[in-house]
């Protein structure tokens, strides 16, 4: 099961990523900024399970 809610929670992440680059194109900063605290989320969750993801400088765990 621990490999189900891996693969779900990198495939949720891509998604949210997708849709922040979408709102960047689009100019709705308010959007982006909702999916960068998404991203953030997903990390954590990612953290607290011991799951390995990939993130860049400019996303965050936030606490």
């Amino acid at each position: 099961m621990s490999d189900v809610f891996g693969l779900e929670l990198r495939e949720q992440l891509a998604e949210a990523r997708r849709q922040q680059a979408g709102a960047r194109a689009a100019g709705d900063e308010d959007g982006a900024q909702a999916y960068a605290g998404r991203i953030a989320q997903l990390l954590r969750i990612a953290a607290h399970h011991g799951i390995e993801v990939e993130h860049t400088a400019g996303e965050q765990e936030e606490d």
